[in-house]
């Protein structure tokens, strides 16, 4: 949320600032931070409150933590969609299959490649 900021890095920050601003206008600055943070909370809650009321009820239980885009992963997507819980058939090549199929590919007999189909 800060950016890589740590905690001591934040009060290192705050205390700079503190001498910046001086004893006389730090109250006031305090309390327009503190305004600012709950009007922040308020605009939240306020649209949150307005996604649920658009999406109607079926979506009251709905998990919003698995949609955060930070748990995207294509690599488990395109494994789950291509797998679909069936176990991996993988045929082993032995270095004479190899060595047949380049000596196919030069020879002219691999499978025909229509260049303007793709």
């Amino acid at each position: 949320m800060f950016l890589g900021l740590s905690f001591e890095k934040l009060v290192v920050i705050a205390i700079i600032a503190a001498f910046l601003i001086g004893p006389q206008k730090l109250p006031q600055y305090a309390a327009s931070l503190a305004r600012l943070a709950r009007r922040v909370r308020e605009m939240a809650d306020t649209a949150q409150d307005r996604v649920r009321e658009e999406m109607g009820p079926e979506f009251e239980d709905l998990d919003w933590r698995k949609m955060d885009p930070r748990q995207y992963d294509p690599r488990r997507i395109i494994r789950e969609a291509l797998l679909d819980n069936e176990p991996v058939r993988v045929k082993p090549v032995t270095p004479s299959q190899s060595a047949e199929r380049k000596r196919a590919e030069l020879e002219g007999l691999t499978t025909p490649y229509d260049s303007e189909s793709t």
